[in-house]
């Protein structure tokens, strides 16, 4: 038990400079956009590639994860994050971003994110406490992008975009160290934790029967969609209003600061009543959210508080997810059934990423995106009202044996 604050410490490590570097990819956008000759849609394009191989390689990163450990997987995605932010600062055109900023950090960030970290710290965790320590690792993400943010907009300013993206990737190299700290053997942690014996094979056929797997998929895809064309466009659509890159940057940083508390609390009350209804909630008052900050006149003030409203509700769904893949098939191949779950949400990033620069690019204006955020937001709170928290039959038995 005294190895369990040293994965929680580092996992959460791991995180915050993984998802902070990533989460200030959006002020890269009009400094790229002009230098290399591209149209938004094409930079939009970039991310939404990255957030697409995110997730399309996420179940085999995962089960990597579950097979191997996640020490070795957060340490190969670190050499291939640094190197895709190496190779972004030398592009000279849309292919050379999609190439960096889309294939490499995409792959990279399914390796050193969520889904693997959360894996080695389900197995160490008590059940009870789990929620709570899954939300401390997700606001890792979201104290990243207080801190890395700014920072991020900083660099820009002295050193100019290519320069800021080497020193980025000097930043994340030190995920090298932090990677010792999550390093253990799952299957002999599973087995210490007295989760049912099952084949991977087994626990995939279990999860793609059941409806609530598909449920949890289908609500991540609007969490994703909205979180990728708000940090992807956000600060450029304040920027077209007037209110400068500055604000942008700020607003992105509040959102980062908000979901560390929205993260933890989320997580907490998970252990303590029905995910699923957090979840429902959570993205219906996104929704509402989203209507009163376009209903009001836009300023300032109007954006930093949407900005702070969005970071409170902006990740609580990770802890709240994952939660239940663990609650519900246990936590034995969590890796790797969250991150098919999570590759939903990645679909999602990439329309919200891509659709979002496209639609600004032929109408320009980010209207139809916001009013499908919206609707996206209620749907996603209704798909969560029917699904069963309880255990697979196979968990229950061996409860009751």
């Amino acid at each position: 038990m005294k190895r369990v604050p040293v994965v929680i410490f580092c996992a959460a490590a791991i995180v915050t400079l993984a998802m902070g570097v990533r989460q200030a990819f959006g002020l890269f956008l009009p400094d790229m956009s002009t230098d290399l000759g591209i149209g938004r849609s094409s930079f939009g394009l970039a991310l939404a590639l990255q957030n697409l191989l995110f997730g399309l390689v996420q179940p085999f990163v995962g089960a990597l994860g579950d097979r191997h450990g996640a020490g070795r997987v957060v340490a190969g995605g670190t050499l291939l994050y640094a190197a895709g932010l190496v190779a972004a600062s030398m592009a000279s055109s849309a292919l050379g971003l999609h190439l960096s900023f889309g294939l490499m950090v995409g792959m990279a960030l399914s390796a050193t994110t969520f889904v693997v970290v959360l894996g080695a710290v389900g197995r160490v965790v008590l059940p009870e406490k789990r929620g709570m320590a899954f939300g401390i690792v997700t606001a890792g993400g979201s104290l990243g992008q207080f801190l890395v943010v700014p920072a991020g907009q900083l660099l820009i300013g002295e050193l100019g975009w290519r320069m800021a993206l080497v020193a980025l990737a000097g930043l994340i190299a030190v995920m090298l160290v932090l990677a010792i700290g999550v390093a253990g053997k799952p299957a002999a942690a599973a087995q210490r934790s007295g989760v049912p014996e099952q084949s991977m094979a087994q626990a995939l056929r279990e999860a793609s029967g059941n409806r609530n797997f598909w449920l949890l998929n289908a609500g991540f895809f609007v969490c994703g969609f909205h979180v990728a064309f708000i940090a992807t466009h956000f600060p450029a659509y304040l920027t077209d209003k007037g209110l400068g890159l500055a604000i942008g940057a700020n607003a992105l940083a509040l959102v980062g600061l908000f979901n560390i508390f929205g993260s933890y609390l989320f997580g907490m009350w998970g252990d303590r009543w029905s995910k699923k209804g957090l979840l429902a909630a959570l993205y219906a008052l996104r929704s509402v959210v989203m209507v009163a900050f376009l209903i009001a006149p836009l300023t300032p003030a109007s954006a930093l508080m949407f900005a702070a409203a969005m970071g409170f509700l902006w990740l609580g769904t990770v802890p709240l997810t994952s939660g239940l893949v663990g609650q519900i098939f246990g936590m034995r191949y969590l890796s790797t059934l969250y991150g098919i779950v999570f590759l939903g949400h990645q679909v999602g990033s990439f329309f919200g990423a891509w659709l979002a620069g496209l639609m600004f690019d032929w109408t320009g204006s980010y209207d139809s995106i916001w009013v499908a955020s919206v609707a996206l937001g209620l749907i996603a709170a209704l798909l969560h009202l029917p699904i069963s928290e309880r255990p697979v039959a196979r968990m229950r038995m061996e409860a009751s044996a």
